[in-house]
């Protein structure tokens, strides 16, 4: 079931603490950890979206040394997770390449620190059963609103128990997947 969640972490169109449109830098921090979390959870593939050639090319660097250089024998598990990982310029390629494995249109599934109304992992779970499913990460200060008001389906946010709620995506990403797995 869970073969057919797919993450995509989103690096454009993305918010700065100022609230514009920007493109983040991908990190080595989030690709490593977030693969892993994918591998843990058996999700089938896990998109780093962004279209800058820069980024893409120290996305393409990691993933030559986990996958075909040294740290391909030196830790075989991180070579495991890595091969979930794919580079794509923007979420609607993602989305077609993740339909196309699956011959049926993805639904996508936005996360946002602001939306505490939404499906939750229950929910997820009852729809990984029937379709596809593309969870889109926003990297910076969150998602683009180009990007939320798409009319996409909306995970509920993770709230704490205090007013701060500025996750790393890294973690947000293990908590709604550990959400999704176990059906909270």
């Amino acid at each position: 079931m869970l073969s057919r969640l797919a993450v995509a972490l989103v690096h454009y169109p993305v918010l700065n603490r100022c609230n514009e449109v920007v493109a983040s830098a991908v990190t080595n921090l989030d690709l490593h950890d977030i693969a892993r979390t994918c591998r843990t959870f058996g999700v089938g593939r896990f998109f780093v979206v962004t279209p800058v050639k820069e980024q893409q090319k120290v996305v393409e660097q990691i993933l030559e040394h986990w996958l075909h250089g040294y740290g391909s024998t030196h830790n075989p598990d991180r070579c495991s997770a890595f091969q979930l990982l794919e580079t794509v310029t923007d979420l609607e390629t993602a989305r077609e390449r993740w339909s196309k494995k699956h011959s049926r249109p993805a639904r996508i599934i936005v996360t946002s620190a602001k939306s505490p109304q939404g499906l939750n992992g229950q929910d997820c779970q009852r729809l990984l059963i029937e379709e596809p499913l593309l969870l889109v990460l926003g990297t910076g200060s969150g998602l683009a609103p180009e990007i939320i008001e798409r009319s996409f389906e909306t995970f509920q946010s993770i709230q704490g128990v205090a007013d701060y709620n500025h996750l790393p995506v890294r973690a947000a990403a293990a908590i709604i997947l550990d959400r999704i797995f176990t059906g909270r």
